[in-house]
């Protein structure tokens, strides 16, 4: 019981981050959902570059912890390998596409 009045005292102190983090999330999903499939590529190549900032910030985390905090270090090491995942797996799509962009233009020359 005391942890959730805690968590409510938290929540009343920060309450205009909280509207603040809704309200972003709203805006990201109309702006999404708004995005042309032409600018797609150059937006998924910016990401990728995001994310990269993320594996490097979490990294740094990692570094800061204490070595004998093992669920830290463990959920440092899975937030690199995922990150690193998410970096790699979007070039590939973003290069998957821009061959299909290429192949376009060359059959519509022949």
């Amino acid at each position: 019981m005391e942890q959730i009045q805690h968590l409510l005292h938290w929540f009343t102190l920060h309450i205009e981050m909280v509207y603040i983090v809704i309200l972003s999330i709203f805006l990201g999903i109309e702006v999404i959902g708004r995005v042309p499939s032409v600018l797609h590529t150059p937006l998924m190549s910016g990401a990728n570059a995001i994310h990269g900032v993320v594996i490097i910030g979490a990294i740094i985390v990692m570094g800061r912890v204490d070595a004998g905090n093992y669920l830290a270090l463990g959920i440092g090491f899975l937030a690199v390998v995922l990150g690193t995942l998410n970096v790699v797996g979007g070039f590939v799509v973003t290069d998957r596409m821009l061959e299909m962009f290429k192949k376009k233009k060359t059959a519509a020359k022949n």
